[in-house]
């Protein structure tokens, strides 16, 4: 704002009339903020108390994997998750290894957390390995059993034999692995990145910390919220959800302090008492940073529409966080900068300079961004026009995204032990070995659905599970249940549970192949007539992605016209949201084109989750928005005082700035997630940071100004300033 004096003597009159409100209310603030960060700042290291990374556990009520796994437990009696232990030789095993490998097997009891139903050594036909099913109790520390599993196997083995642990159990410990760096190694490279950048825009010591501490203060509360929550299950938590909840209030706080701070320095130039530029500064960030949050939450609470758990609880979950981000740069931030006043920026503390603030009329005269509002007056129509082009050029990549789903070995990057143990098991055993594909049918349609799962060319074998049978499961073949033991031994009765039996089919490829999932999807086709339920890992990826799909299509189009009526009341215009709308669109689809040639080309992965676009698609046009609503307000309130395209030209200036550090923050947060090594978080890492860099430093730099300021007052139609009346 422009002022030639100081201009707030009213707001001065009433802070010193009330001068202990001044030192008690940020005193008072500051102690509830820090009793809130102390109370959950221990609570980073037991977040896995309360959050799981069982993929069924997220799968929607009605998916008919989440029927089965639900049944599974009444017919084993255990909810135990099952490991494959793969014992490898270098060559054909005698029969004293065989014997040697029985033993360690059966030792396995005795490891903390290992269950008692092992089951005996099977050796491969070829001979040169052996397999068997060792259960992971469910309330064990995953990791640390299946790592001590692994560890004690192998002691105990025959001199040249290798062991490795695979099936779910051990490719839930390597996703426990790879989410073990959320709290610390996460964090900290993100705070530090955050701090770098502070320094840079800053150029102080104090300042930095200042505004680091509100971030981290707005997470710490957060997180105490959304622990008790989770801890009540009335929200569920994943490691995923953690680290997205993590960097989006580090972010989104820094971003929100940004803007405060900037408005906070101009206040202090034209307003020589520091009480009153912090109110000056709060009046004018207030509207901007509420309708930014509200503008993430409202984003985020579309994502309550979702069928997969795992979405619809990131909406509340990352809702919370971005409240308190608010919260803080609205009432922490303030009451520290008041304490602080000038002394805050040092060594570079800004200057009581009223007459000169008069004389640039609230205009910088000079610096990057006015020349480059100088250039936009000049050549709008070119600058909006070949930016569109290029960022249409970046969006063709988007038909090269392979966003159909990835195997469950591949979600983890780098070296994994499970998944090389899926490779061996897939080279001596059947590929589907450890994971069957389960199938719940009526006992009296037993025989039919066996028989229609042996005539599928997809499955190795059938079996159904038996109380009666010493490995609690018995061969089913086109003559029925088969006797297991010696010859002549009584043949089993399957398990009964309401009228069910459960069958487990082991199918010819592995559990997470592309083979498998269409084998799944023809058996649940031929079985539909004896209304049979089927389920298992493979039916489990299917459903989830089948869930994703469905997300995608229905949340998107959503979050747009949410984001888009909130834009609406924002800036009491239609024409100018619809445009802002289209344009964050746009620069969605180059960051997702570009994404996909660098996903294909250079990082050669083996595809995405359906939830990538979908996340990327939320994070991006949500946080994306902030920026224009960060631009587009300023140039509103300059418009209403100096005519549209002088209000955007000012706007631009005023506040590119303070916009590019809070673009440049964001990006480094979430590029933060890519040191935690799974494949999603990896992904919506590239996406969400270079989408956020294109938005700032193109978007929201060059098309959107230019688009607005070659359209003229109109932008603001239907409005009266849309017809020149201010």
């Amino acid at each position: 704002m422009s002022r030639s004096t100081d201009p707030a003597p009213a707001t001065r009159a009433r802070i010193r009339k009330h001068s202990w409100a001044r030192v008690l209310v940020p005193v008072a603030l500051i102690l509830i903020w820090l009793v809130g960060a102390s109370l959950g700042g221990p609570l980073f290291g037991k977040v896995d108390e309360v959050s799981s990374n069982d993929q069924t556990s997220y799968l929607p009520e009605s998916a008919d994997a989440t029927t089965v796994q639900e049944l599974l437990g009444e017919f084993n009696d255990t909810d135990a998750i099952p490991a494959i232990a793969v014992f490898v030789g270098d060559a054909e095993l005698s029969d004293a290894d065989v014997e040697q490998i029985s033993d360690a097997v059966a030792d396995a009891p005795g490891i903390d957390g290992v269950g008692d139903d092992v089951s005996p050594a099977l050796v491969s036909e070829d001979g040169l390995a052996a397999q068997a099913f060792i259960p992971v109790l469910s309330d064990a520390d995953l990791g640390d059993t299946v790592a001590e599993l692994e560890t004690n196997l192998q002691d105990a083995a025959p001199p040249g034999v290798t062991v490795y642990i695979t099936g779910p159990a051990g490719f839930s410990a390597d996703l426990v692995a790879g989410f073990a760096g959320i709290d610390g190694l996460l964090l900290g490279v993100a705070l530090l990145a955050v701090l770098v950048i502070l320094v840079l825009v800053y150029r102080s010591f104090l300042l930095p910390v200042v505004v680091l501490a509100t971030s981290l203060f707005a997470l710490c509360v957060a997180l105490l919220v959304v622990w008790w929550l989770a801890k009540a299950e009335i929200l569920l938590l994943s490691g995923q959800t953690q680290g997205i909840l993590f960097i989006l209030v580090i972010g989104a706080a820094t971003d929100y302090a940004l803007l405060f701070v900037a408005r906070f320095r101009e206040e202090l130039r034209s307003t020589k008492d520091t009480g009153a530029a912090v109110l000056l500064a709060w009046k004018g960030s207030f509207e901007p940073i509420l309708a930014s949050g509200g503008t993430v939450i409202a984003g985020l609470l579309c994502l309550l529409l979702s069928d997969l758990k795992s979405n619809s609880t990131l909406g509340p979950v990352a809702s919370i966080g971005i409240v308190f981000a608010m919260l803080s740069a609205l009432t922490l931030l303030p009451s520290l900068l008041l304490l602080f006043g000038r002394a805050a920026f040092w060594p570079r503390r800004p200057v009581f300079e009223p007459d000169i603030v008069a004389a640039e009329n609230g205009m910088p005269r000079t610096g990057l961004w006015v020349r480059l509002a100088g250039l936009i007056s000049r050549r709008p129509r070119a600058i909006w026009i070949v930016t569109t082009l290029v960022l249409l050029v970046g969006a063709l990549g988007v038909t090269q995204l392979n966003a159909s789903g990835v195997p469950q070995s591949d979600l983890v990057l780098g070296s994994s032990q499970a998944r090389e143990g899926q490779q061996v098991l897939g080279e001596h055993f059947p590929g589907g070995s450890g994971s069957p594909a389960y199938v719940v049918v009526a006992e009296d349609s037993l025989q039919d659905a066996a028989d229609v799962l042996l005539a599928d060319d997809g499955v190795e074998s059938v079996t159904v599970t038996s109380a009666d049978s010493p490995s609690g499961s018995a061969p089913v073949t086109e003559g029925g249940i088969q006797a297991v033991g010696a010859p002549g031994s009584p043949i089993p009765e399957a398990t009964t549970v309401d009228g069910d039996v459960l069958l487990q089919a082991t199918l010819s490829d592995a559990a997470d192949s592309d083979a498998a999932a269409s084998t799944v999807r023809e058996l649940r086709t031929e079985l539909e007539d004896l209304d049979a339920l089927v389920g298992g890992v493979t039916a489990t990826a299917i459903d989830t992605n089948d869930a994703s799909i469905h997300d995608r299509n229905l949340i998107i189009p959503v979050i747009l016209v949410v984001i888009m009526l909130i834009l609406m009341l924002l800036l009491r215009s239609i024409l100018a949201p619809v445009l802002l709308i289209l344009t964050t669109v746009l620069s969605f689809g180059t960051a997702m084109g570009v994404s996909a040639l660098v996903f294909n080309g250079i990082f050669d992965f083996p595809g995405a989750d359906p939830a990538v676009p979908l996340y990327g698609f939320v994070f991006l046009v949500a946080l994306g928005i902030d920026y224009n609503i960060f631009l587009m307000t300023r140039v509103r309130e300059e418009s209403q005082k100096h005519g549209t395209r002088d209000g955007i030209l000012r706007g631009l200036a005023i506040t590119g700035g303070v916009i590019t550090s809070a673009g440049l923050v964001l990006a480094a947060t979430f590029a933060a997630l890519s040191v935690i090594p799974i494949l999603f978080l990896v992904q919506l890492a590239f996406i969400v940071a270079f989408g956020v860099l294109l938005d700032t430093f193109v978007v929201r730099s060059l098309l959107v100004p230019a688009l607005a300021y070659d359209i003229g007052r109109t932008i603001w139609w239907p409005s009266r300033l849309g017809r020149g009346e201010r």
